[in-house]
Parts: C-alpha cells; sequence; structure tokens
C-alpha cells in the first residue's frame, strides 16, 4: 500500500513538472541545438538543399570585419550601460532607504520606466528625440542650449551615448529595486555598533553595506549582462545598427546576416559564439559570486 502510495506520488509530480519540461525543450534545447546544427551546414533560407562545411562557417564570421565591429560595439554597449545602470540604480535604491514617508509612492514613480514594454519606451524615445519634431530637441534651441536642432539619432557623435542613455533610463529601476530589497536584510545594530565605534558613514557603507548585498548586486550583473549583450529591440527600433554601422551590435548583425541575406548558416554561427561568450562570462561570474558566498559563510 505504502509502495503504491508512492508510486502515485511519483507520477503526480511527475505531471505537474512535464509541462514545464516541455515548454523548456521546445522554446530553449530545440532552436539552440538547430542554431548549432545549421552552424556546421550551409543552410539558406532561399535553397531548400543543404550540406555539412564543418567549421567553414565560423572561419567565415569570425574574419568578418562587420563581426568584429559589431562585438566591440556591443561590448561597449554593455559595459556603459551596465556601469550607468548600477550607478543610478544603486544611488536612488540608498536615497529611498534614507527616506522614511512616502517611499512607497517613490518606488512606485522610479519603476514606471521599467513597467512598460520596452518597444513602448523605445518608440517613446524615439518621438521625444526626433530631430524634426521631437520636443527635446526643440527645446534646448528655444532655450539658447543649441544653435541649431541637435540629430541625436544621426549624428555620430551623440548616438551610441543616446542609446546607452535610453538602455540605463530603462534598466536602472530594476537595480534599484533589487538593491533596496537587499538594503532591508542589513542588520540595524551593525550599523549602531559602527557609529559607537567612531566608524564614518562611508566606512559603514564598505564594511557593512557592501559585504551584505554584493551577492545580490553581483546576480543583478550577470542578469544584465546577458538582457543588455542580448539586447536587439532597443537600438533595432531607434536607429537599426546605423549611422554608418555605429550602433551595430552582435544580435543586430546575426539578424541581418540570417534575415537579410538569408544565411541562416553564418548568422547560426554568430548565435553559438554569442552563446558560448556569454556562458564564459557567466562562469567567470558565477566564481567570483561563490568566492563571495564562501566568504560570507565564514
Amino acid at each position: 500500500m505504502k509502495n503504491q502510495k508512492k508510486y502515485i506520488s511519483k507520477i503526480t509530480s511527475l505531471c505537474f513538472v512535464l509541462p514545464a519540461v516541455l515548454v523548456v525543450v521546445l522554446l530553449l534545447l530545440y532552436p539552440v541545438c538547430t542554431s548549432i546544427f545549421y552552424s556546421f551546414t550551409s543552410k539558406n533560407l532561399i535553397k531548400p538543399s543543404y550540406k555539412f562545411v564543418g567549421l567553414a562557417n565560423y572561419a567565415k564570421v569570425l574574419s568578418d570585419p562587420e563581426f568584429l565591429s559589431a562585438f566591440l560595439t556591443s561590448i561597449k554597449w554593455t559595459v556603459l550601460s551596465l556601469i550607468g545602470q548600477i550607478l543610478v540604480g544603486f544611488t536612488a535604491a540608498l536615497a529611498l532607504e534614507k527616506i522614511k514617508r512616502g517611499r512607497g509612492i517613490y518606488r512606485t514613480i522610479l519603476i514606471i520606466p521599467w513597467a512598460f514594454p520596452s518597444i513602448v519606451i523605445t518608440l517613446s524615445w524615439k518621438w521625444i528625440l526626433n530631430g524634426v519634431y521631437g520636443f527635446i530637441p526643440n527645446l534646448l534651441v528655444k532655450l539658447g542650449i543649441c544653435s541649431t536642432v541637435p540629430q541625436f539619432f544621426s549624428n555620430p557623435n551623440l548616438v551610441f551615448g543616446t542609446l546607452v542613455f535610453i538602455n540605463i533610463w530603462f534598466g536602472a529601476p530594476l537595480i534599484m529595486v533589487n538593491v533596496l530589497s537587499a538594503l532591508q536584510t542589513v542588520p540595524k545594530d551593525q550599523y549602531e555598533a559602527a557609529s559607537i565605534d567612531g566608524a564614518s558613514p562611508l566606512q559603514s557603507f564598505i564594511h557593512i553595506t557592501l559585504p551584505h548585498i554584493r551577492v545580490v548586486v553581483g546576480l543583478l550583473v550577470v542578469l544584465r549582462t546577458i538582457w543588455v549583450f542580448n539586447n536587439f529591440d532597443t537600438i533595432y527600433l531607434i536607429t537599426g545598427g546605423g549611422p554608418a554601422d555605429l550602433t551595430m551590435t552582435v544580435p543586430i548583425y546575426a539578424y541581418n546576416v540570417g534575415w537579410g541575406l538569408k544565411q541562416l548558416d553564418a548568422s547560426s554561427a554568430v548565435t553559438v559564439l554569442l552563446l558560448i561568450f556569454l556562458l564564459l562570462i557567466c562562469m567567470l561570474y558565477f566564481k567570483i559570486l561563490d568566492k563571495w558566498e564562501r566568504e560570507g559563510a565564514q
């Protein structure tokens, strides 16, 4: 009887887990395995037949100057966006931590950028900063700050910084909310003891606050690195990778090769290289996080 109950329990558990497993297999494993397979073939979206070509697609992609330029742009895009999001989100969280009244209202207001779909945010900023009828460019001219209407999305000196600003504005609220939640877990008595010992606010922040929340911040950095490096819609909807490929990132490059040139083989090779790169970065991140967790446990 007991064995029968255990068997029924296992079957029931499997029935609950099976839908999630199927979703993962269909939406994750199948596309990944398909991309890996096509990266070793001559698959083209126009031609029905293809053959095995080995590492030819990888050699072709890695020797393409446009891919190398897109990769460096993605690195710069990710690093600048991450630094900006962490600084803004961290500062906002520390400021909210000091507010006693109306914290919920301020937190709700500051989380608004993250509450909207990215396509809405992207198209809104594209309208606000438009070089012809945009509100901010024309306001800068009326205030006398600029003599001519600034072209934020076509000027080579402004376009990349503008996109990074939009991405920081969009992603900082996520950092803020998570850091604020982590700050709530820091024992207040440690701050009191540090104050009695004569520690300055900066010393309390370095020796008390950071050790308690660095694992949370580290996980946020891992997630944001993956999301920002893979970001496609923000840049594509605003500039499409232009002007003159100055904002061309690896995801946009893969899209142009796969759907523009119909070269699914080379596009698959790009996505596999991107996967390998992000896996290596995540391994490095998790190694650092594991070290921090061991230090915190001691």
